[in-house]
């Protein structure tokens, strides 16, 4: 697992730190809450993700953009990654 205490403010670690101390079923708890978000916030995600979803649709209608399959996504990506490791 990597670390991250470089990146940590004292009072992140402190919550860590006490976060370690709860038990299975609490962690599982604050995780859940921690992932949370409140309907304002989710309703303006729902409205930038479905005009990122119309403008992708968009593009590839009116043929501005093609379709890649995934195995030709995997492939692109893989080479892309090859070539920054060098």
């Amino acid at each position: 697992m990597p670390s991250y205490t470089g990146q940590m403010t004292p009072k992140l670690s402190a919550y860590i730190a006490a976060g370690k101390a709860l038990d299975a079923d609490e962690r599982e708890i604050a995780a859940l809450a921690l992932q949370q978000v409140d309907e304002a916030d989710q309703a303006a995600i729902d409205d930038a993700w479905g005009e990122v979803i119309d403008r992708r649709l968009d593009e590839l209608i009116s043929g501005k953009v093609e379709s890649v399959s995934g195995r030709e996504t995997i492939a692109i990506a893989r080479a892309r990654s090859a070539l920054r490791r060098r």
